[in-house]
C-alpha cells in the first residue's frame, strides 16, 4: 500500500518555507544532515544514518576461481533490496523505480569507478581471487537513501579486513586473525554521492540532501559522485527541470566542499573505531 500523497496545505507550506530559504527540519538549503556511522563488532559491518534515513552495509569475502577473461582481478558484487521495513511504499519481491535507480548508481559509484583495486584481490593468477560481496539493507527511508547507501557502502569497504594469505607454489594458506593481522583493502579513492533537489518554481532555490517530503515534491534530482580530490566519478540527473551550465558548475563546486567534509567525518569515525578495538590492525 502506497503512502498517501502530500495534501495541498502540506505542499503550500513546504514551498513557502523553501522560498524563504527555510526547511521544515531547520536546515539551510545547502546544509547536509550530519551522518552518524555505527560500526559492528565484525569488521565490515557499518550502519549509516542521515537523520532518520538508515542503511546497514555488510562486506564479506571468499576465495573463488576468476573468470577466464579476467584471470588477474578479484570480483566485487553489490546486492541491495529495499523492503517494506524502510517504507510502506516498497513491496517485497518487486523492485521499484527508486530501487533500480539506487542499485544502478551504487554500481557506478562503488564498482565502476575503480574505488577498490581489483588486481590486489588476486591471490593466484587464474586460480584463486577474492570475491567481495557488499550487501545493503535499507532500514528506514526518510529521504535521500542513495547518498546514505553510498556512504555506508564505501565506509564498509574501508572498514573491512581480509585474511592474510600466503602462497607457496600452488599451495594457498589462509591465516587466522589470531596468527596474522587481517589486511585492509587497497582503495584508490573514496567516492561520495551528493544529491540535490530542484523545483519547478524558479523562485525556490535548489536544496541539498532532500528529506522524503522534499524529494517527493521536487521536479528533479541531480546526484553527483566525487571524491575529496575533486575527481568527478558520476553525474546523474533525474527529472525534467532544465539546468544552465553555470548552475551545474556551481552545484559541482558545492558538492566538492561537501565531499571534503564527508571525508573528514569518515576518517575521524574510522580512527575512533580502531582506537576502541583490541585487535591489532595494520
Amino acid at each position: 500500500m502506497r503512502p498517501p500523497s502530500p495534501s495541498i496545505p502540506e505542499k503550500e507550506f513546504l514551498f513557502n518555507s523553501l522560498k524563504e530559504s527555510s526547511r521544515l527540519d531547520g536546515r539551510q538549503p545547502m546544509e547536509l544532515r550530519v551522518p552518524i556511522l555505527t560500526f559492528g563488532e565484525e569488521l565490515g559491518w557499518v550502519e549509516c544514518s542521515l537523520g532518520k534515513t538508515r542503511v546497514l552495509a555488510h562486506v564479506e569475502g571468499k576465495m573463488v576461481k576468476p573468470p577466464p577473461e579476467r584471470p588477474f582481478e578479484g570480483m566485487i558484487t553489490i546486492h541491495s533490496e529495499i523492503s517494506p521495513m524502510a517504507s510502506s511504499e516498497y513491496e517485497p519481491g518487486r523492485a521499484s523505480d527508486a530501487e533500480v535507480t539506487i542499485t544502478r548508481m551504487l554500481d557506478k559509484v562503488l564498482k565502476r569507478s575503480d574505488a577498490v583495486d581489483k588486481e590486489s584481490l588476486c591471490i593466484l593468477a587464474g586460480q584463486r581471487v577474492w570475491h567481495l560481496r557488499l550487501t545493503l539493507h535499507f532500514l528506514s527511508d526518510a529521504g535521500n537513501m542513495l547518498d546514505c547507501a553510498c556512504l555506508a557502502g564505501i565506509v564498509a569497504l574501508k572498514h573491512f579486513r581480509r585474511p592474510d594469505v600466503e602462497v607457496i607454489g600452488d599451495e594457498v594458506t589462509v591465516h587466522e586473525p589470531t596468527e596474522r593481522a587481517p589486511l585492509p583493502l587497497a582503495i584508490h579513492h573514496t567516492p561520495f554521492c551528493i544529491t540535490f533537489a530542484f523545483f519547478q518554481d524558479t523562485s525556490i532555490p535548489p536544496i541539498l540532501d532532500p528529506s522524503q517530503l522534499e524529494q517527493r515534491l521536487s521536479a528533479g534530482l541531480l546526484s553527483i559522485a566525487l571524491n575529496a580530490q575533486r575527481e568527478l566519478c558520476v553525474l546523474q540527473k533525474l527529472g525534467g527541470v532544465p539546468l544552465a551550465p553555470d548552475e551545474v558548475v556551481n552545484i559541482v563546486a558545492i558538492a566538492v566542499q561537501k565531499a571534503k567534509e564527508l571525508n573528514s567525518i569518515v576518517d575521524a569515525s574510522l580512527k575512533e573505531d580502531w582506537a576502541g578495538r583490541k585487535v591489532e590492525v595494520r
